[in-house]
């Protein structure tokens, strides 16, 4: 059984671990002598985490290039990353026959920061699965030796490291704090005067530790201020010492700026500082109503001036978060009166601890949920009757009192539930089902589940022994749903199977549906929240009356549409294809012997090209999901970077549609990443007034590629079924002599590390006894294409994975476009 902590990204000793007055943080006080230096391991457009695991964009960003943007910052939602920077955790392995993952539950998993919660952290270092590791002493070129607790993990890749100001919910500090959140991230700096942290790498001119910020230009440790880098707005943050980011100290000028909302690090020009107490100056009003992340950095910064102001606030009777936040608006507009900037000056003196008041814990509730425990308000005591139960009282009520489980959120234990738990009998509340439909189709580099398959949390997780299946389970939902002993036995099972792999029983209170997998597929189509009209369903064609298709595909990749189109037997009259990767135009061009017309650049596209090359009888694509990926920290969202290019296809759908009076059929398809925001899933349904499909190609081949289609394709909700043609174990798929170790891989993007496998990050196959990459050709077959499809132009293999990391899965789209064969001629 392999056991991992999610939460906490660096152990702590109890010395050093200490509380905040407010029970909205956690500090974590970092002794010097064991280098408890908190890093914000950045990865840029694509995260560190080694990528995105469910990213095939083909946008490899590399670990320095991640700005934070102020359209959309780094989300919290970003699973474990492996930074340039030194992490004491990095390769921590558990003692023992257990082994150990160290992560960050999201913020908007964590908005419960009541008393209760305060008490469990004092003793969370106590009841951990890991004993603090014993540092050992680094030595590097330029720097003055310090310790890291930084063992070996013997079968596990680097873990991430902790942050000081992590998005939304802040970081944890392991065995701090009894919630967990996604690590903070760095930005990349993109202004002459502000220094990305990459460059933080090279070697320190200095021989000896010098005094910090001794420029007389302001700004000393602790201190809240706006910060400007080149391309984003003004952004709270706060200056903190080299040593908080386990790079070097800054250049003569500049300042070490620690971000709110995500926390990533910055190295900025103190000519672009300016107090905080210039709010009603920096304040965007524009970008506080339109961007989550805007909020979430704001109410941070606010929240940890009324602390050091020891300004309180009044009840408020609102349930609405704008609301409960308005007076602390109203009072930094106002000049933080009455103690003004005195009120907001660090408090540490010079003998304390320069990191001790640099640990924010904070998090809003309704932007940033928590899957673990009812949320409480902020500025109110008041519980309403459905936040009334916690978990264990939930267990307590099931399993005593013989109350349905069907009224309990599963995940937090509220009575009001929205939903059905898709895997488990029980509930989900609104709140939960909107985490668990962002966080439960992302995965980490070692193919497994970022968070609980239960709740989409949790602390420390426990992996699921079965080589073929990919999920974890939480040490929290164990212990309460099942038996409190429950994480304990499993520690010492090798392999212990998960609740997913066990016989249909009832463990405790959890007990999985029979019919989970149908539930699954209810559960990402359905969204109570929106309910559009059913698209028009047209009558089949009679076979003599039937013509060939005419074909838009935007974003067309490696023309799978065409392929499948070819290989299902229809007539195709014109295919246009938009696609500006040239790789992927010499896989069309020559896969297709010249019958592509290629348009390129999907923007160029005017409606008299399409008045030109049309009508059109259907409209295809898949915009880039860099931007959209909750796997990428640095994403923009829908709204900026690649994510807006969304707009491009719905501009063209508008105008390809038929006109009023027309009376042909007319079919389109849309797809997109899973692991996306709720809000960016939404925002696409409203604009293209449809709902998703969630489709997995794990169905129809050997591996997973979880996706959301939208459109109005007949039967786009019917079961995905395999066919006689689809190869669907991975030995189906290896040429001679080459033996598979998995059945299924996870899902393959665009890096070349993501064919590593299970949580030994083994190579999928054995030739002569040895472990081998999957060769291109079994890629190929994987994806359901042809042998030799992409090895055109003399591309590589690295060239080539790309290619395919960004294309469809052929058995998806040919379950998709079969149905068209009682609308078009076929051959």
């Amino acid at each position: 059984m392999v056991m991992f902590e999610k939460e906490s990204t660096q152990p702590l000793d109890q010395s050093t671990a200490t509380a905040m007055s407010s029970n909205k943080y956690s500090a974590a006080g970092m002794d010097d002598s064991n280098n408890m230096t908190a890093t914000a391991p950045v990865n840029g457009d694509v995260p560190p985490a080694k990528g995105l695991a469910e990213n095939d964009s083909g946008v490899e960003l590399t670990n320095d290039n991640s700005p934070l943007a102020a359209a959309e910052p780094p989300s919290p939602f970003s699973p474990k990353q492996n930074g340039d920077a030194a992490s004491p955790q990095d390769g921590n392995q558990g003692s023992g026959g257990s082994r150990k993952r160290s992560r960050k539950k999201s913020e908007e998993e964590e908005t419960t920061w009541d008393s209760d919660s305060e008490d469990k952290t004092s003793g969370a270092s106590q009841l951990g699965l890991r004993q603090t590791p014993r540092p050992r002493t680094i030595f590097q070129a330029g720097l003055a030796p310090h310790a890291h607790n930084k063992p070996r993990r013997q079968n596990r890749k680097q873990e991430p490291s902790m942050s000081l100001c992590g998005g939304g919910g802040g970081p944890r500090v392991a065995g701090v704090t009894s919630g967990g959140v996604p690590e903070a991230t760095r930005p990349e700096l993109m202004e002459q005067d502000s220094k990305d942290s990459a460059q933080s790498i090279s070697t320190s001119s200095s021989q000896e530790i010098q005094p910090e910020y001794k420029d007389s230009k302001g700004f000393g440790i602790g201190e809240l201020v706006w910060g400007k880098i080149k391309g984003f707005s003004w952004w709270p943050g706060m200056v903190v010492t080299w040593r908080a980011t386990g790079k070097r100290q800054a250049s003569h000028g500049m300042r070490w700026l620690q971000w709110f909302g995500d926390g990533k690090f910055s190295e900025v020009s103190a000519d672009k500082l300016d107090s905080i107490t210039a709010f009603a100056k920096f304040f965007s009003q524009a970008s506080y109503t339109k961007l989550a992340s805007y909020r979430r950095a704001i109410f941070q910064a606010l929240e940890m001036a009324s602390i050091r102001a020891e300004k309180k606030f009044p009840p408020c009777e609102s349930d609405s978060p704008d609301d409960q936040v308005k007076p602390m608006l109203d009072w930094a507009n106002g000049g933080f009166l009455p103690k003004g900037e005195e009120g907001l000056k660090p408090t540490h003196t010079a003998d304390s601890n320069p990191l001790e008041h640099q640990v924010l814990d904070v998090s809003l509730p309704e932007y940033f949920p928590s899957a673990k425990r009812p949320r409480v308000s902020l500025q109110k005591n008041k519980a309403a009757p459905e936040e009334s139960y916690s978990r264990e009282q939930m267990v307590n009520e099931v399993l005593k009192n013989n109350r349905s489980i069907e009224d309990f959120c599963l995940s937090c234990g509220k009575m009001r539930t929205a939903t059905f738990h898709p895997l488990f009998e029980g509930g989900l509340c609104q709140t939960c089902k909107d985490v668990y439909l962002e966080m439960s189709y992302m995965y980490d580099d070692d193919g497994y589940q970022s968070y609980c398959t239960v709740c989409c949390g949790g602390r420390e997780v426990l992996l699921c022994g079965n080589a073929n299946c990919c999920r974890c389970f939480c040490v929290d939902c164990l212990d309460i749903l099942v038996d409190p002993g429950a994480s304990n036995n499993a520690r010492y099972l090798d392999p212990w199977r998960c609740y997913m792999c066990q016989p249909t029983l009832q463990y405790g209170a959890l007990k999985r549906r029979h019919d989970w997998s149908i539930k699954l597929q209810i559960f990402f189509t359905s969204d109570n929240g929106q309910e559009f009209e059913k698209p028009k369903i047209f009558p089949a064609v009679p076979a003599e009356q039937r013509r060939p298709i005419r074909v838009l595909s935007l974003f067309d990749g490696i023309a799978t549409g065409y392929l499948v189109l070819r290989d299902l037997g229809f007539k195709v009259d014109q295919y246009v294809a938009s696609e500006v990767c040239e790789d992927s135009i010499s896989v069309g061009v020559v896969r297709h012997e010249g019958k592509i017309q290629y348009v390129h650049d999907v923007r160029n596209i005017t409606k008299k090209n399409l008045l030109e090359w049309g009508p059109f009888d259907l409209v295809i694509g898949g915009s880039p999901c860099n931007d959209l990926s909750i796997v990428n920290p640095a994403r923009k969202g829908l709204y900026e970077g690649t994510g807006r290019l969304f707009f491009e296809f719905y501009r063209l759908l508008s105008e390809a549609k038929p006109k009023e009076g027309e009376d042909r059929p007319f079919f389109w398809m849309f797809e997109n990443v899973v692991a996306m925001g709720v809000n960016d899933k939404r925002d696409i349904s409203r604009f293209l007034e449809c709902n998703p499909v969630m489709m997995d190609a794990i169905e129809v081949s050997a591996a997973h590629r979880a996706r959301y289609f939208w459109g109005n394709m007949p039967g786009m909700n019917r079961p995905l079924c395999a066919s006689g043609m689809d190869k669907l174990e991975l030995q189906d798929c290896l040429d001679h002599g080459r033996v598979a170790k998995f059945g299924k891989v996870r899902t393959i993007t665009t890096r070349s590390n993501s064919i590593k496998q299970g949580k030994d990050q083994h190579f999928p196959v054995l030739m002569n006894g040895k472990e081998d990459i999957l060769w291109c050709t079994e890629l190929e077959r994987i994806f359901g294409f042809p042998v030799h499809y992409t090895d055109v132009s003399n591309m590589g293999r690295g060239a080539r994975q790309k290619l395919l990391g960004r294309s469809w899965s052929v058995p998806v789209i040919r379950h998709l476009f079969a149905p068209l064969k009682d609308y078009f001629a076929c051959e």
